[in-house]
């Protein structure tokens, strides 16, 4: 039987630079390593005309039911300056007990540690009364049209049933086992544009001044309180991100002025509910002031929550007794692939320490990446005992 270890492994996925959306070879190198075990992998390509081709990997390791699933990505963010980083970003090293490189936090060495318990599991259990599945995207860290949503899509219409999964991102705070996240908020970035009538400043009634509505907009729209949170979630939240006045002269008011901002929502709110409350907004300020306006709804996901079950609270207690922490069933954070997972199966998320994720000289520890793989294991264990 293959043997793996998580540390060779995780140094090997990070050595492919597959920065969102590039391949880069990793997916066949991943597949490879399945295979070897003894899954059966499919490596799904998609692509949008407005979008480049993506490459998933679905694999499965058995034909019955249940379907436990694993989920990740080994798409990974751009390093950034690399004359910043202390190493070369995909060269990884192991400096001060730690795994140094892109993708070390976020997520490819979780990836290795699954597929570790994964070998580990199935050598020492010659017979598994369901099977193991991994659906692994290149698309998280970009726009997602060509990832696990449409993987999502794919395993819908083959009719593959999936009884629980887990996602493998890094969930926890500042230690290993203090957080899984059962749910998220829901995310919607809104691109306003006020339009009025361009102008001399010194003749400001042959002209309308976008700026005006929009200021006005902005003050409203920013002292809504849209709810005090749940049990479950934090507070609606809406954050300004971009105001533009495209305008480089002093004496010319301007034809247009446009803010972008987004809203992170609990499961109060749909990205309906919302967008018909600000439309309201728009349209009586812009009527009032005689300007005009159109608006750009990009919605990234709705809010959901996974109701907690058996499988989770085992996840729990595995967690717990390998760290020493129970974990807290948590909502905060961004998005996740987990809002297009959860429409064909329950499912959570929990992986490594998500400190360093994104940042420069990205890192995990080596003792925590080996406990994840125990900790893994012991849900595979325990999942099918």
């Amino acid at each position: 039987m293959t043997t793996y270890n998580e540390i060779t492994l995780a140094k090997e996925l990070i050595r492919f630079p597959s920065i969102t959306p590039i391949d880069a070879g990793v997916m066949k190198f991943l597949a490879k390593k399945l295979t070897a075990i003894g899954f059966k992998c499919k490596i799904l390509e998609f692509k949008d005309k407005n979008s480049k081709p993506v490459k998933n990997l679905y694999a499965r390791l058995g034909n019955s039911q249940p379907n436990f699933m694993f989920a990740g990505h080994l798409d990974v963010v751009p390093p950034g300056n690399i004359n910043d980083w202390t190493i070369k970003p995909f060269s990884p090293t192991i400096k001060k007990n730690h795994l140094v490189g892109r993708g070390a936090n976020d997520m490819k060495s979780a990836i290795a540690s699954w597929v570790v318990a994964v070998n580990s599991f199935v050598s020492n259990n010659k017979k598994i009364n369901g099977s193991i599945s991994l659906l692994i995207t290149g698309d998280e860290e970009g726009i997602a049209i060509n990832g696990t949503k449409k993987v999502v899509d794919y395993l819908k219409k083959k009719k593959e049933k999936i009884d629980f999964c887990l996602v493998g991102e890094p969930t926890n705070p500042n230690k290993l086992g203090e957080m899984i996240k059962i749910g998220r908020r829901g995310s919607i970035n809104v691109e306003l544009t006020i339009i009025g009538t361009q102008g001399h400043v010194a003749y400001p009634h042959r002209a309308k001044n976008p700026s005006t509505s929009l200021i006005k907009i902005l003050n409203e729209i920013k002292e809504i309180k849209f709810d005090k949170g749940t049990k479950d979630f934090q507070p609606t939240n809406l954050e300004v991100t971009k105001i533009n006045i495209n305008n480089i002269a002093d004496n010319v008011i301007p034809g247009l002025a446009i803010a972008t901002f987004n809203i992170r929502f609990n499961n109060k709110h749909t990205s309906s509910s919302l967008k018909n409350r600000l439309n309201k907004i728009f349209k009586n300020i812009t009527k009032k002031d005689k300007s005009n306006f159109k608006v750009d709804y990009r919605i990234s996901g709705e809010a959901f929550l996974t109701k907690p079950n058996k499988t989770t609270y085992m996840i729990q207690d595995v967690i717990k007794k390998i760290t020493k922490i129970k974990p807290q069933l948590s909502t905060t954070g961004g998005t996740s692939d987990a809002r297009f997972i959860r429409k064909i199966a329950p499912c959570l998320e929990f992986g490594l320490v998500g400190k360093t994720m994104h940042k420069v000289d990205e890192a995990v520890s080596i003792s925590d990446l080996k406990k994840l793989t125990k900790i893994y294991y012991n849900i595979l264990e325990n999942y099918f005992k």
